[in-house]
């Protein structure tokens, strides 16, 4: 398995705005990458999913035009811009990684990777 670091997360007022970080220590990532999220309550959802090339991005409706997805290949990181907060998405953010970014968008991840995810808190 490959370990997933996400970095980044915290406690920030609605109309805020954080930079997520996921990083593979040690290895180089071949795959699409991709954000998901998981707040109280609800099922895991996706929230991101870009191409190895970082030529094709998906996003969820509920963060289009406030969140962006990109990666650095060099750096085996892949990051999230997010911007305009709301409370709604308070959540545990994680990455992973898929072997398309479209398949990404449907959930389905290559287990082998995997991180303990970064908590986002957004108070109103």
């Amino acid at each position: 398995q490959v370990q997933l670091v996400e970095s980044g997360g915290g406690l920030v007022q609605a109309g805020g705005s954080l930079r997520l970080s996921c990083a593979a220590p040690g290895r180089t990532i071949r795959y699409a990458m991709g954000w998901f999220r998981q707040a109280p309550g609800k099922e895991r959802e996706f929230v991101a999913a870009l191409s190895w090339d970082g030529g094709s991005t998906y996003y969820a409706d509920s963060v289009k035009g406030r969140f962006a997805i990109s990666r650095d290949n060099a750096k085996n990181t892949v990051y999230l811009q997010m911007n305009n907060l709301k409370p709604e998405d308070t959540a545990v953010y994680y990455c992973g990684a898929g072997i398309t970014a479209a398949t990404l968008t449907r959930g389905q991840v290559i287990n082998d990777y995997w991180g303990q995810g970064t908590q986002v808190t957004v108070s109103s």
